[in-house]
């Protein structure tokens, strides 16, 4: 089978959403992309909405020394590529330009975005909501009561000096306490709040030291929703079974908080 001949996958897809395709690659999908508008369409609305959730934590943006390496030489863009990229800017605009307004809570209630083999990291969060909020006497290692130590803890095994618990008690919800627990492999943390309505959320850190691009995006599972970041080495993911609006405000709470 050549090159031509292999199917466009949904990892395919994403990853020529996020500019991380080979030459050979994105010619392909770009080929199939003609021949099935239905995808191109959807590749339109995840650029789509990726800007306009970029643009939403644009104004906590902090540059590092160092991060111009992370970034590649732009490559030469298909007279196809254009086109998509065209439409896909003006769908942005729009999405962008209007998240403050009467249109942005649609922006959160698009369809979900299948993950891929690529994309363990927000299931990775939802597994662990889904074992830990429902546990009644253990849901936690170290409770509120030690949240000093808890950081100092937490910090230590996933090499963060300057680890935050964030506090979200502007938001309702008061720390429960948190975990340690693996994360693709490695030391994660998991901190998990609660409201006073019983209601329990959770926030997932983890670290992958491979990754070189940054992306927003919602994951959903049955009625469990995830946010999930990714900044530099670190990986954070906020879940809970609650409106995707109210689990935004969470994790732009957190996007604050959190070293980065």
């Amino acid at each position: 089978m050549n090159a031509a001949d292999q199917p466009v996958t949904e990892a395919d897809l994403h990853a020529y959403t996020d500019g991380l395709l080979a030459d050979d690659d994105r010619s392909r999908v770009e080929a199939w992309l003609r021949d099935n508008p239905d995808d191109a369409a959807r590749i339109a609305e995840w650029q789509a909405q990726n800007a306009g959730i970029k643009a939403m934590f644009s104004g906590y943006e902090k540059s590092r020394p160092g991060d111009a390496d992370m970034i590649g030489k732009p490559p030469a863009l298909s007279p196809w590529s254009k086109r998509l990229a065209a439409i896909a800017a003006t769908i942005a605009v729009f999405a962008a330009g209007t998240l403050v307004g009467r249109y942005g809570p649609a922006l959160f209630e698009r369809p979900q975005l299948q993950l891929t083999a690529q994309e363990t990291f927000p299931k990775e969060a939802q597994n662990a909501f889904l074992v830990y909020a429902s546990e009644v006497r253990h849901p936690v290692e170290v409770f509120a009561n030690e949240e000093a130590h808890l950081a100092t803890w937490l910090g230590k095994r996933l090499a963060i000096s300057n680890l935050k618990v964030p506090d979200l008690t502007s938001l309702d919800y008061h720390l429960v306490g948190g975990r340690l627990l693996p994360v693709d492999g490695k030391p994660g943390a998991m901190f998990m709040y609660e409201n006073q309505t019983g209601e329990r959320l959770t926030v997932l850190v983890g670290r992958n030291t491979a990754n070189k691009t940054t992306s927003f995006r919602f994951a959903s599972a049955d009625s469990v929703e995830t946010f999930y970041w990714i900044d530099g080495e670190l990986g954070y993911a906020v879940t809970g079974e609650i409106s995707r609006e109210e689990l935004r405000k969470v994790a732009e709470e957190c996007y604050r908080q959190f070293p980065s």
